[in-house]
């Protein structure tokens, strides 16, 4: 007897279960630098389900534009099924993003997401994916997300559009991750729509992950973790700097909005992070600025109008101190 590419033979775990329908088709279009980690991430689970309940409940196959081989994130290169093609009518579709998204997507990859959107098709982001589905106009009035990181990037280029924190949306037919690990607890999602909680729970045991809960869950850990301190000033100080970058608020405007001591702010952010304030301000801007030149198209100029400098050579200044780079080389070397 010959194999089935979609059942695996499992070791000891199972969960046995009837079903006669016919299994549900996923399609990855894989865009050049994907992340690897996320487009496994949301295959495995339909693998282990299969591998769990010995049916064949999905199938999945692996897309590029032309069929080529794309190399990912990894510098590795994946050899796709079949280039792109139309859905079939009961799949879903996911376009697989990278780091760099902008321009990931050709008009060839947009008219095909909008075709698939028109004939009803489920559609996904995974990672950075979301960029694609909004130069194909499908997130308006959608909920969505991406990887945090990108977040910034991404409103500078679509101001109308806001991503969700979470690690995850589905919104209708469409849906997104953040990727990386998020994409799990997407699939998971879908699993436990299509065939129920349990299996969705042992799936989950399967992958050694813990589940994000039923209520979704932020990307990012809590900045109170990630400083060590829920120190309400210290926390109140650096949400209204990440909220006032574009324009950067004087010390005493800080402590004004704050109702607190200069004194008490500057020995807070000294015992906490190890630097003053505005030194910590300068680096919040300088973030989002390398993010502005490795996401975006924004002129250098803009960019630093953007984060608060007076002009793009204050950026310059500022962004050589601190990378090692002026931005105009430091894009070239990416580009």
């Amino acid at each position: 007897m010959q194999q089935d590419q979609f059942i695996q033979k499992a070791a000891s775990a199972s969960f046995p279960m009837t079903f006669d329908g016919p299994p549900q088709d996923f399609y990855f279009l894989l865009l050049p630098n994907m992340t690897m980690l996320s487009v496994a991430s949301a295959i495995e689970p339909l693998r282990i389900a299969n591998q769990l309940t010995n049916s064949r409940l999905y199938r999945w196959f692996t897309m590029t534009e032309d069929g080529e081989p794309v190399t990912c994130s990894t510098g590795i290169k994946v050899t796709p099924d079949t280039a792109l093609q139309p859905l079939p009518s009961n799949s879903v579709g996911f376009v697989c993003c990278s780091i760099q998204p902008l321009g990931a997507a050709s008009e060839k990859t947009l008219n095909w997401l909008r075709r698939e959107d028109r004939f009803g098709r489920p559609l996904g982001g995974i990672c950075t994916g979301a960029f694609a589905l909004a130069a194909a106009g499908l997130l308006n009035g959608r909920r969505f997300t991406l990887h945090w990181e990108n977040h910034d990037s991404f409103q500078e280029t679509y101001p109308q559009l806001t991503p969700s924190p979470n690690i995850y949306e589905i919104d209708g037919r469409i849906m997104s991750c953040g990727g990386g690990n998020s994409a799990i607890d997407m699939m998971l999602a879908l699993i436990e729509e299509r065939h129920g909680p349990d299996l969705a729970a042992l799936v989950a045991d399967m992958c050694l992950h813990t589940r994000s809960g039923p209520t979704n869950s932020p990307q990012k850990s809590s900045r109170s973790f990630t400083i060590g301190t829920r120190n309400r000033n210290l926390l109140a100080a650096i949400r209204v700097m990440e909220n006032a970058l574009e324009e950067p608020l004087l010390m005493e405007e800080l402590c004004a909005t704050l109702g607190v001591s200069r004194r008490q702010i500057e020995r807070l952010f000294k015992r906490y992070l190890g630097q003053s304030p505005m030194s910590y301000y300068n680096d919040l801007r300088l973030t989002r600025a390398y993010g502005f030149l490795n996401e975006t198209d924004m002129t250098v100029t803009e960019i630093a109008a953007a984060t608060g400098f007076r002009s793009a050579s204050h950026l310059a200044r500022a962004f050589r101190k601190k990378y090692g780079n002026n931005p105009n080389s430091f894009r070239k070397y990416w580009s």
